[in-house]
């Protein structure tokens, strides 16, 4: 490999700030937040031109598609995005839950509104580059934009990516799931021109249900009490497709859910597609995901037109801004979830926010109807080795089975939360992460709403 060495150069400061969050999906806006609610100045910096990550830039509008009559929550800001999103118009009745589904395009409004209420300093358009590093403290990062190479300063910094990047470049070890073995990555549709009536019609005479996802390439480990309810699933056009050679035979993984629909004759939150050995920290692999992703999209749009009541006259609405990425890094925490913690109702006593007994990866589906619930542990967001650094989001650590847990964004909302609060008590106190008074920290979550126990 060729390699071209770069002169040193001088890069400005354009911000200092108390906390710095560095990406604003469902963890990254959360962690922004908590920490302006907690009265500490925060920045937020996001790649693309909209906040809210995988709802608003990838259009997955299900956020806690889990919830049942007794499913257990941490509320907090993960439910005020649902509820703040149906008081601006900006979400539906969820179609197999008592949740709301959230309208993509209407929750960047959504998320404008509360980043400007809490008083962040919000940046998009700005990507990570480099962190800036103090010995083994990370004390901000290099961005690059349109404006050229910047740097922000911070006293706590948050890696909100996903991906650990932040933490990664610092040097924290972050063991990445090998591609052969990562969740798929999926392009998500929506789509127009659907007749309501006849497509509810034949949901309502041929129901699908859980026990149904494990049919030709998948097979779904429930507990039992998953398999008879009720599942928006598509599965039999895309096998008719292919067997009328309108969908390759080689394309069996074409299958999946949809999320609502609407009176408009919107069908949205299409989760059809499933690419398999996609790497979302390589920018190659991406692309490849990305140009296939809308091949199949489209094949399956046509297999809908011949064979799914209703959509006879279905178009293509939008896809959504970038692929969606489930499974790449995960750091090496002080302490890394397990199997057992989210299949046992793990407890601790560091705990940040609950969550509830749902698992959705690796070929896992436990759906939270009978009250129980884990805790998620403080120390599962701490980076050995790198001082002033929180991850927030799906990069905590934890094992693979913990990780189809913690992943789902209703979880890296409760995750994102309690690192906002904890960076803003290390600020106030003037001590590392790794050293917060655990006690100030529940007694703001909790004032915040979030249930801890």
């Amino acid at each position: 490999m060729k390699i071209i060495t770069e002169k040193a150069r001088h890069t400005p400061v354009i911000l200092s700030t108390d906390v710095l969050v560095v990406g604003s999906g469902p963890g990254g806006l959360a962690a922004a937040l908590a920490a302006a609610r907690a009265g500490v100045q925060v920045c937020m910096v996001e790649r693309f031109g909209c906040y809210g990550g995988n709802i608003t830039v990838v259009g997955v509008e299900g956020l806690a598609w889990y919830r049942h009559e007794k499913t257990v929550e941490a509320n907090g800001i993960g439910r005020e995005f649902e509820d703040r999103a149906k008081a601006m118009g900006a979400a539906v009745p969820e179609s197999q839950s008592l949740s709301y589904e959230l309208d993509s395009e209407g929750f960047k409004l959504v998320a404008d509104w509360l980043v400007e209420e809490a008083g962040i300093h919000g940046m998009m358009h700005r990507t990570f580059a480099a962190p800036v590093m103090d010995g083994d403290r990370i004390a901000g990062i290099i961005v690059e934009s349109k404006a050229g190479r910047e740097a922000i300063l911070a006293k706590v910094v948050i890696d909100a990516t996903g991906d650990a990047d932040v933490a990664v470049r610092c040097g924290a070890p972050a063991p990445k799931t090998p591609s052969e073995h990562m969740q798929a990555a999926s392009v998500m549709f929506h789509l127009a021109g659907v007749n309501k009536a006849e497509f509810m019609a034949e949901v309502k005479a041929d129901p699908q249900t859980y026990k149904d996802w494990s049919t030709g390439e998948w097979t779904v480990e429930t507990d039992g009490k998953e398999d008879d309810m009720f599942s928006p699933f598509l599965k039999k056009p895309f096998a008719r497709a292919i067997e009328e050679g309108i969908i390759p035979k080689h394309l069996t993984t074409i299958a999946g859910t949809w999320g609502a629909m609407h009176d408009t004759g919107e069908l949205t939150y299409m989760n059809l597609v499933h690419l398999a050995g996609i790497d979302g920290t390589d920018p190659d692999s991406m692309t490849r995901g990305e140009v296939e992703g809308r091949k199949q999209a489209m094949l399956a749009i046509e297999a809908l037109r011949h064979f799914m009541p209703g959509c006879k006259g279905a178009r293509l609405r939008n896809f959504g801004m970038t692929i969606g990425i489930r499974d790449t890094r995960k750091i090496d925490a002080i302490y890394n979830m397990t199997e057992a913690d989210v299949r046992h109702q793990g407890r601790f006593d560091d705990t940040i926010g609950i969550y509830p007994e749902f698992i959705d990866g690796y070929g896992i589906l436990i759906i939270p109807t009978t009250g129980r619930y884990m805790h998620i542990p403080y120390r599962s967001m701490l980076p050995k080795g790198i001082k002033g650094l929180l991850v927030a989001g799906r990069a905590i650590g934890g094992d693979m089975v913990a990780h189809a847990a913690t992943r789902n964004m209703a979880c890296c909302a409760v995750v994102g939360q309690g690192a906002g609060v904890a960076a803003a008590q290390a600020v106030k106190s003037n001590c590392d992460v790794d050293m917060v008074d655990m006690d100030a920290v529940q007694r703001e979550l909790m004032r915040q709403g979030v249930r801890i126990q």
